[in-house]
C-alpha cells in the first residue's frame, strides 16, 4: 500500500502565445507551468498577495543561491530576502532570470524601429497586472522559465535556442500568498520560442 496525497485542483488553463495571466496562489500551493510543444519563453513575476511592492527580486535571488540559472530546489527571493516560493519540479533542466521581458522599446534598439508595433512581453504585464495594483513602479526583472541565455566568459549573454521540449514542465511551490504574473512571450525577433509563439499550460494545485 502506498501514501497518497490528495489534491485540489485551484487552475487548469491554457494560455495563448503573446497573452497572459494573473494566477492567485495560496501559500502552499503549486503551480505547474508545461510547455506543450517545446522552445517556448515564460515570462514570469512573483508578489507577496497582500504587498505587491515586495516583490520578485532576481539579483537577490542569484546573488544568495551562487548560481545565474535557476532549477529544482532554488529559492525565489523578494526584493526584502523574504521567500516567495521554491522550485519544486524541473523537468527542463535550467531557466533564466537576467534576461529581461522584451518591450517595444528594447525590441526597437535590438531589431529596427520595423518592430515598435510588435507586442511585447511589458505590455501583457501592465495589462494582466492592473486589477491587482501592479504598475510600471512593479515591474522588475522577471524569471523567463524555459528560455536559454548562456552567459558569455566575458558576461555578455545571448538568446539561444531553447533547451525545453514539447511536455516538459516547471513547478514552483508557494512560500506564501503569491500573484503570479505570467507573459508568455510574444517575441518573433529570436530563438526564445522558437521564431513562433505557442501556448502553454498553467496547473494549479493545493496540496
Amino acid at each position: 500500500m502506498t501514501d497518497t496525497i490528495d489534491t485540489t485542483l485551484l487552475l487548469d488553463t491554457v494560455v495563448g502565445a503573446g497573452d497572459g495571466a494573473l494566477v492567485e496562489l495560496p501559500a502552499g500551493a503549486t503551480l505547474r507551468i508545461v510547455d506543450l510543444h517545446g522552445n517556448q519563453a515564460v515570462d514570469t513575476l512573483l508578489y507577496d498577495a497582500h504587498d505587491v511592492d515586495n516583490r520578485y527580486s532576481a539579483f537577490d535571488t542569484v546573488r544568495e543561491q551562487g548560481a545565474v540559472y535557476l532549477t529544482t530546489g532554488s529559492r525565489l527571493l523578494s526584493t526584502r530576502l523574504d521567500e516567495l516560493a521554491v522550485i519544486s519540479d524541473d523537468t527542463c533542466g535550467r531557466h533564466d532570470t537576467i534576461g529581461g521581458a522584451c518591450a517595444q522599446e528594447s525590441n526597437v534598439i535590438r531589431y529596427g524601429e520595423q518592430t515598435r508595433h510588435q507586442h511585447a512581453c511589458r505590455q501583457t504585464f501592465l495589462r494582466y497586472g492592473a486589477p491587482a495594483g501592479i504598475g510600471q513602479r512593479q515591474l522588475g526583472h522577471n524569471i523567463n522559465f524555459f528560455m536559454n541565455v548562456p552567459v558569455q566568459p566575458d558576461g555578455a549573454l545571448t538568446f539561444d535556442d531553447g533547451l525545453s521540449a514539447p511536455g516538459k514542465h516547471v513547478e514552483i511551490r508557494a512560500s506564501r500568498d503569491l500573484l503570479v504574473l505570467i507573459s508568455n512571450c510574444p517575441q518573433l525577433n529570436n530563438p526564445c520560442n522558437g521564431w513562433d509563439p505557442t501556448p502553454v499550460r498553467l496547473i494549479g494545485r493545493w496540496a
